[in-house]
């Protein structure tokens, strides 16, 4: 066992596919895509999003936690309980001070100052909640988690736009390797699916336009694809070194075995062209890692269904993984959860690993003819020594994450 080696013992998910690792992988492994038209969107010029379906925070949480908690700590919250129980882990009976909590977002809450400017602009400044620094601010993410488990080791948000989950789980590897805590939780949350922010994205010419056809909006690499939907929801995992999850008998859904993550340097919204900065960062996540680029044989891309960053991407893996993995990418169900992407879908890669299933890539129905790589169109069985999860966001950041099998 190499000294960088992690376990992953519990996993948490809220998505558009379902409240829970069940439904969320199950709707993946499906291919059932969550893209709809949404109400709140209706004056938008993009109307399509991926929302979480029947989250009800007052039942999920207490009444009265829910009111004083954005959605985006929300969705962490519940996603975390269900990873912590997965993990067979107490917070009653933990050393709090060697748990940490690392998450990642993007943005914070935008429904909570969107809906406090209305206040501000309707009623006047003495009638803005007093909590709406508390619910919006992107510490509070982990700030709200550490609060809920009594963790009180490292506490931090990471922000490197939808790279941000992916960008948590790597840094709580390290803090596990240094021997700065000896539990993580790990992982990223988002809700900004506002009108405000969604038209901010409408504008750049990022977002799908396929209001004819929502369920088939995203469609990650895709000759036909146009944008992507945006989604929202949490994934969480529980991490640990893996001779201390050994050692307690806890069960091992897979291993991080490899980090990387570096910047493009190159435009502030488009990736490298040629995929340089994700190429570096998968090169380095393989080293760390110990493995050699032919060894991958599944990645979980970002996969976004835009032009620009699935032909880059895929332009990537050909020149770099000359294993020909099987790629796949779970957008085309859940839509782009933007920071909790990284997160989820590393949870999505430990899953596959763990159960030897790759998820079909939802609604690819003619694959671009300049990606020369292996797409998963249909829920693929294979046994999977390495898996790759790629990452990336906006200003350049890209993230990946080496994973192995228990």
């Amino acid at each position: 066992m190499a000294a960088m080696d992690i376990a992953v013992t519990g996993l948490g998910l809220i998505t558009p596919g379902g409240i829970g690792v069940g439904p969320s992988w199950a709707a993946v492994c499906d291919g059932r895509p969550a893209a709809a038209l949404d109400p709140v969107l209706a004056d938008n010029p993009v109307q399509l999003s991926c929302r979480v379906p029947g989250f009800d925070p007052e039942s999920l949480l207490s009444a009265r936690r829910a009111h004083r908690l954005d959605r985006f700590v929300q969705f962490a919250l519940v996603a975390a309980h269900e990873a912590v129980a997965d993990a067979g882990l107490d917070p009653q009976t933990w050393d709090g001070a060697r748990v940490g909590v690392v998450l990642g977002c993007a943005d914070g809450g935008p429904g909570t100052v969107e809906e406090q400017h209305h206040v501000l602009r309707e009623q006047g400044a003495d009638r803005v909640s007093p909590l709406l620094l508390p619910m919006q601010l992107p510490n509070m993410l982990a700030g709200q988690t550490a609060i809920e488990f009594g963790a009180t080791g490292p506490n931090l948000v990471v922000a490197t736009a939808c790279a941000s989950g992916a960008t948590a789980i790597g840094t709580a590897r390290d803090l596990l390797a240094l021997g700065r805590c000896d539990i993580v939780l790990a992982g990223g949350s988002e809700a900004m699916i506002t009108p405000l922010v969604m038209a901010g994205f409408a504008q750049m010419g990022a977002l799908s336009k396929r209001h004819d056809d929502p369920s088939s909006a995203s469609r990650p690499f895709d000759a036909d694809r146009d944008g992507f939907v945006a989604g929202e929801g949490a994934g969480i995992l529980v991490m640990e070194r893996v001779a201390d999850a050994r050692a307690r008998g806890a069960h091992i859904h897979g291993r991080i075995i490899g980090y990387g993550a570096t910047a493009d340097a190159h435009h502030m919204t488009s990736p490298h062209p040629d995929g340089a900065g994700i190429e570096a960062a998968v090169r380095a996540a393989l080293a760390d890692a110990g493995a050699d680029p032919d060894d991958v044989q599944h990645v979980n891309a970002h996969g976004t269904s835009t032009p620009l960053n699935d032909l880059s991407e895929a332009r990537m893996i050909q020149r770099t993984l000359r294993g020909d993995p099987v790629v796949t990418s779970t957008k085309g169900v859940t839509g782009h959860l933007l920071g909790a992407a990284g997160a989820v879908e590393a949870a999505f890669t430990v899953l596959s690993v763990e159960h030897e299933l790759i998820p079909p890539t939802a609604n690819l129905v003619m694959p671009d003819a300049r990606m020369e790589i292996k797409l998963a169109q249909t829920l693929t069985e294979m046994p999977i020594d390495l898996a790759l999860s790629n990452s990336l966001g906006f200003g350049g950041q890209n993230t990946a994450l080496a994973i192995a099998p228990a």
